[in-house]
Formats: C-alpha cells, sequence, structure tokens
C-alpha cells in the first residue's frame, strides 16, 4: 500500500540506526583536516595578520520564555522527556549552518535559541503539538537536520511570544514499502544515510546524495527543493517526490495518489518547496530504485570552460544520461590541483561523471556515449581516478569552512541555474561581483566555480569563495552576498536553484516572481496557517502582528 491509504502493515515497518546530531557550532560532530596542499594556499590568501574565529566552548543562550503551562500542554502529547527548555537540547537548534550562522555562533552573545524543543514520533503528535501552539501563539520551526545555509530554520519568533523548534528525529523510520510500484513512505526526520540503510537491506536506493547527505532528512530535501549530486541519473528530490502527508494549523492533507494526474493544479507542489511556512512534513512518499549493481567513473580535461560547458549542453540535449556529471573552470581545477593528489599534473577545465548500470557494460556504454560528445569538443580523458577521488570526499567539503575559520579564512558557497544561453553572462556576472566586493573590503579573494547539474535547457552553477577574513566578517560576508544576489537577479537567474529562499534569500524572490507571486503566497499561507506560526519570516516576511486575540505578549 502507498502512504494516501494509510493502511497495510503495522507502522512503522522498519527503523533506522540513531545519528548523532551535528555540533552546535560546526557542520558535523568531527574538526576537518585540511588537506596537504592548502597551507600554501592559505599564505597566498592571508599574507599579513590573519583574523582567527576561534570557537567557543558552550554558548550563552536566550532564556525561555515559556511558562509552565505551556510545557505541560506540549509536555502531555510527546511524553515530558521529549519536551525540553534546558540548554544542552536548545543550543543544538539555533538555526542553520550558513557561514553567518557559524560566525554569529563565535562571535555573538547571548543566543537566539528556541524556547524549547519539542519531539513528535508520528504525524498525530505532530498535528497536536500545531494545535497547542496555534492556541497559545507560540511560533513553529520545523527541524530536520539542520543543514540549511539560507536562514531556513533560525528560531524566529515574528510576532508571537516564543517559538518552540518542532524536531522530527523521533519520526525516522520506514513506514511503508510497495515494491510493485516501487514506492516508498517515509518518517520526514529520516536522514539520508538512514533512509539508505533501510532501502539498501532490501535492496533498494533513492539515490538522493546532496552534500548535506550525512545530516539532512528527507522532510527538508522535500522542504527545499533538494537537488542532490546524482541528480543526472536520479532527478531532483522533487522528481522523486510521489506522496506528502502534512500537518498544518488548519489541518491535514494527504497529497498525491497516482503516478500522473489532472485533478487540477499538484498541490503537492505548493509544499514541496515551502520551507515550512505552510505547515510540516510529517511523511514522504518517495520513487525508488533497484541498488545499481555496477558503478564506472571517467573523468575529462576541457581547454576552457567554454568549451565544456557547450559538450555538456549537447550531450544532455541528446538524452545522455550518466548518473553524476560536473564540470569545474579553471580557477577551481586549478585550485584543486593545489590542495594536492593526483590533481596536481591536471590543467584546464576538469570534468567528472559517473555512470550506474545492471552490470558493467551498461554503464561503460553511457560512458562510451559521452566520450563521444566530450572529445569533439576538444576534451582529453584523464581515466577513473579523478571522479573515484571526488566521490570519496564529497560529503567532506562543509567542514572545511570550520578549520578555515580557525585560521582567519573565509569560505562559503553560493548557487543559481539558468538557460545555456545565459549561463555565461550569469557565471561572469557573479563572479565579478563577488571578487569586486570583497576586495573591496581589503582581501584577495579566490572564486571558483562548476556546474553541477544540467538540464536540457540550462544548468546550475555553484560557486565556492575563499577569502581571508576580515576584523568584521559577517558585514563582509553580508556585503559580497548581496553583491552576488543583485547580480544573479539582474542577469536572469534564478536566486537559488537548490538551497532554498529561507530568509537570506526572501529580499530578492519578488524580482524573480513577482509582487502578484509574493501576493499568492501570502494567500495560501492565510489559509493553512491563518495565525501565522509556521516558521515566520521564510519565504514572505511575517505578518506584524499576531491575529485573533491575545497574544499573550
Amino acid at each position: 500500500m502507498t502512504a494516501t491509504a494509510h493502511s497495510g502493515p503495522p507502522r512503522p515497518l522498519a527503523v533506522p540506526t540513531p545519528v548523532a546530531r551535528s555540533e552546535w557550532d560546526a557542520w558535523g560532530t568531527e574538526p576537518a583536516r585540511l588537506p596537504a596542499g592548502a597551507k600554501a594556499l592559505l599564505a597566498t590568501l592571508v599574507p599579513g595578520k590573519a583574523h582567527p574565529v576561534p570557537r567557543r566552548t558552550a554558548p550563552v543562550l536566550t532564556p525561555s520564555r515559556l511558562d509552565d503551562a505551556d510545557l505541560a500542554a506540549l509536555g502531555a502529547i510527546v511524553g515530558a522527556a521529549h519536551a525540553s527548555t534546558a540548554d544542552a537540547v536548545r543550543m543544538l537548534h539555533l538555526g542553520g549552518k550558513s557561514t553567518p550562522d557559524l560566525l554569529r555562533r563565535r562571535l555573538d552573545e547571548p543566543q537566539s535559541a528556541p524556547d524549547a524543543v519539542v519531539s513528535p514520533a508520528s504525524h498525530d503528535e505532530v498535528a497536536a503539538i500545531l494545535a497547542v501552539c496555534d492556541e497559545r501563539r507560540l511560533a513553529v520551526v520545523p527541524f530536520g537536520g539542520g543543514t540549511s545555509v539560507v536562514g531556513g530554520v533560525d528560531p524566529e519568533t515574528g510576532p508571537h511570544r516564543a517559538v518552540i523548534a518542532v524536531d522530527l528525529e523521533r519520526t525516522a523510520a520506514l513506514l511503508d514499502l510497495d515494491e510493485i510500484s516501487l514506492l516508498a513512505t517515509f518518517g520526514a526526520g529520516t536522514t539520508g544515510p538512514q533512509a539508505e540503510e533501510l532501502l539498501g537491506a532490501r535492496g533498494y536506493t533513492l539515490g538522493h546524495f546532496p552534500q548535506s547527505f550525512l545530516h539532512a532528512s528527507l522532510g527538508g530535501y522535500a522542504a527545499t527543493r533538494s537537488s542532490g549530486q546524482a541528480s543526472r541519473g536520479y532527478g531532483r528530490f522533487d522528481d522523486l517526490v510521489h506522496a506528502l502527508r502534512v500537518a498544518s494549523p488548519a489541518g491535514e492533507l494527504s497529497l498525491g495518489r497516482a503516478p500522473a494526474s489532472a485533478a487540477g493544479p499538484d498541490l503537492r507542489q505548493l509544499f514541496v518547496g515551502s520551507e515550512g511556512a505552510f505547515g510540516v512534513l510529517t511523511e514522504v512518499t518517495v520513487r525508488i530504485r533497484p541498488r545499481p549493481a555496477a558503478t564506472v567513473y571517467g573523468a575529462w580535461t576541457f581547454p576552457d570552460f567554454a568549451s565544456g560547458a557547450a559538450a555538456f549542453r549537447e550531450a544532455t540535449q541528446r538524452g545522455i544520461r550518466p548518473t553524476v556529471l560536473r564540470l569545474s573552470d579553471e580557477t577551481e581545477t586549478r585550485v584543486n590541483a593545489a590542495m594536492g593528489g593526483h590533481l596536481t599534473r591536471l590543467s584546464g577545465c576538469l570534468a567528472l561523471a559517473t555512470f550506474e548500470g545492471a552490470d558493467i557494460p551498461e554503464a561503460e556504454r553511457i560512458r562510451d556515449d559521452l566520450d563521444r560528445v566530450l572529445t569533439r569538443h576538444g576534451a582529453k580523458s584523464r581515466g577513473e581516478d579523478p571522479a573515484r577521488s571526488w566521490e570519496r570526499g564529497r560529503f567532506a567539503s562543509p567542514a572545511l569552512r570550520d578549520t578555515l575559520m580557525d585560521a582567519g579564512v573565509l569560505a562559503e558557497t553560493l548557487e543559481t541555474a539558468a538557460t545555456w544561453s545565459a549561463l555565461p553572462e550569469l557565471k561572469s556576472a557573479v563572479t565579478a561581483a563577488l571578487s569586486a566586493a570583497l576586495t573591496a573590503s581589503g582581501t584577495k579573494p579566490i572564486v571558483l566555480c562548476h556546474i553541477s547539474h544540467v538540464y536540457p535547457a540550462g544548468a546550475s552553477l555553484y560557486f565556492t569563495v575563499v577569502a581571508a577574513l576580515t576584523d568584521d566578517p559577517q558585514a563582509q560576508w553580508a556585503q559580497a552576498k548581496d553583491a552576488a544576489s543583485r547580480a544573479i537577479v539582474d542577469a536572469r537567474g534564478t536566486i537559488t536553484h537548490h538551497h532554498a529562499v529561507g530568509r537570506d534569500h526572501r529580499p530578492y524572490l519578488e524580482a524573480e516572481i513577482g509582487p502578484l507571486g509574493i501576493e499568492v503566497l501570502r494567500a495560501v499561507k492565510r489559509v493553512v496557517d491563518p495565525r501565522g506560526i509556521m516558521n515566520p519570516g521564510v519565504l514572505i516576511p511575517s505578518e506584524a502582528s499576531a491575529p485573533d486575540g491575545d497574544d499573550r505578549r
């Protein structure tokens, strides 16, 4: 049976191995080691006095504003042990893990914290929590893996008197499996590794591997329109969503029952990408596949980025489907070379790809098809090693930001997408905006870029910025991010391809969807969340005051 039926075998079918929550002030649970070649690069970036930003041993948090009656009402739903105002619990829910988030945790006191963390174990418990919070004027921030890099899970109160984080970790489970239709239903708090654990035991895979894979949840993937590194082979996460179960302050929605439908607009699309502003995604039914029996790898270098992009466009428009397909520009290829390893002998622009199949010959046929196209555009094969090396370390780079801060270096990313015809101008504009803004702050930045996702009509550009931290690093990056965002808007790129809107991209959203588009989002929110308790400030500004009666402030 599927998720919309809510029948069949008792739930859950299987529960995964628990995972550790990330540190309060770092991406993961352990510090990252800098690659061997990083010292020379750091010396170039920080030629003078460094401005390291050291970690603290523990934060000072804003005190909880909940009263005993609030806590008792929430504890009656989930059990007292799962409704906590303890600092040790609240400090793990301070928000996401962008560079501004991490800088705040190293520099600001006190830290804005949710007033409580409530951990439901089921859809019904989430629905009951929302009813209590709606009645008592408590804002709600749905919390999965806490990996947002756009201010998507900040504990913002809005017009309400307090805010709670609804941690979905206890919902992690495989709830239903339809092996005939290849559909699996998960609790929204199930992380990427947990989903692969539960599916892998049965011979299946979801195939969604974003850089946040080790920590992010399936509910988070859906709420942010995640696009995993294997999107060319498996599709974006919104392509994988078959059905959703949603708890909102106005009631429940079960969306998605057939593989395709003409029954009006697809309401799933209101909640995929809604970032918790319209309700809590409690269950997600996804399309799965048998685990591939074989994987092969390929790497090529192009003389320049333009020839590589032209080759990627042709291959994509011809329908050639590697599982992963990436193209680094000259600067990113050169920096990777400087960091050491087998890349030290490479120049130009490095392209990487992986290929899956029922057997090695099937995977190799896809590689051969791609190789013929790339070669016509001037590519030279570099064997399998560069792609294998990338795959081994593909989830490690976010944690390097923590180590680089210790050394006085800023490292941050942003992404966008555009049509193939607009891509060259977009890349040039964003690179120039970032370089100019960071140079104006007194640093000599390095701006790297790669194509991370491809489509017949266009591609995504993923930028990495590395520069010396100044004595005001928060203002330094805020100015650079604003300059880049304005350049994206002016060059007709999307303000976000897969990081979501959150609060950071909200000022630029109207330029993309128009004033009427913003009003459509407001209208939806007024229906499903009349008092505006859901994740205030995400997607659209929160209302100025809490409607319908006493807000108990």
